[in-house]
């Protein structure tokens, strides 16, 4: 498979995001409510809006799956999936820890992703058979030979029901609790990508959430998987995991699963 244009349009539509997003930083901006109660601003409608717009001249015949603007030609073999601003309550507090996701789908499986920083500058490129790119240089994750030894990452502890949070919590015991991070959205698997972190574990993602996610830290070496240790798609539940090092994955399902 030749990606080499979607890759290139991919970063326009990057540039295109980053655009829009980066007047409304740090300035004073009002915040509506989504049905399930996340914060929405206008940054995150113009920059979606940005991008869809180029898919609709580049890529008519494409699919769209949009956080904001829900989806289009749905019966697409090819689906961009689009989010602009994964992390708008950091955006909301000034913390350039969010990042615009475009993820390229074919047939339900990611085979492009991109995390764009569009703040500081930092973008990451995933693409299936080839290496992942930080800023045009190739990143690698890190290896860890014990879960012990794991530095943990998850978005924060609210985005867990009771019964998630168990098993979370079962996994977190076995880990270097001591070193976890709490917060980052998908900053957190860049940072996975490029070796700072080991896992990151989630629950209640959506395919915009985490479909760019995927070539991204399994292009530098590391893996994703639902929490049962099975291969992420379009039709995946939500539960996520991150590992730096392949080798760990049978451990993290393990101590998942210890939850009750």
């Amino acid at each position: 498979m030749n990606l080499t244009d979607d890759i290139a349009l991919a970063a326009r539509l990057a540039d295109a995001a980053g655009a829009a997003i980066r007047p409304y930083f740090r300035t004073p901006l009002d915040s509506g409510r989504k049905g399930d109660a996340t914060p929405v601003t206008i940054a995150d409608r113009e920059a979606e809006k940005a991008m869809r717009a180029i898919l609709g001249t580049e890529r008519p015949g494409d699919g769209m799956i949009g956080e904001e603007f829900g989806a289009e030609r749905e019966g697409a073999s090819r689906q961009w999936v689009l989010d602009p601003i994964d992390g708008t309550a950091g955006f909301l507090a000034g913390r350039a820890i969010f990042g615009t996701l475009i993820a390229l789908m074919v047939d339900g499986w990611p085979v492009l992703g991109v995390i764009d920083q569009p703040v500081s500058g930092e973008r990451w490129i995933g693409a299936m058979g080839m290496p992942t790119l930080f800023n045009g240089r190739e990143i690698r994750t890190r290896p860890c030979r014990e879960l012990a030894d794991a530095t943990l990452a998850t978005t924060g502890p609210h985005y867990f029901d009771d019964h998630q949070g168990e098993h979370f919590m079962a996994l977190a015991a076995k880990t270097d609790h001591k070193r976890m991070v709490m917060g980052g959205d998908c900053y957190n698997y860049a940072m996975l990508a490029s070796g700072q972190l080991d896992v990151v574990c989630e629950a209640g993602l959506k395919l915009h959430d985490f479909a760019a996610l995927i070539p991204v830290v399994e292009g530098a070496g590391g893996t994703m998987a639902d929490w049962n240790g099975e291969p992420l798609h379009a039709k995946s539940d939500g539960h996520v995991i991150a590992l730096g090092d392949p080798a760990r994955l049978e451990d993290v399902v393990a101590a998942l699963a210890c939850g009750h």
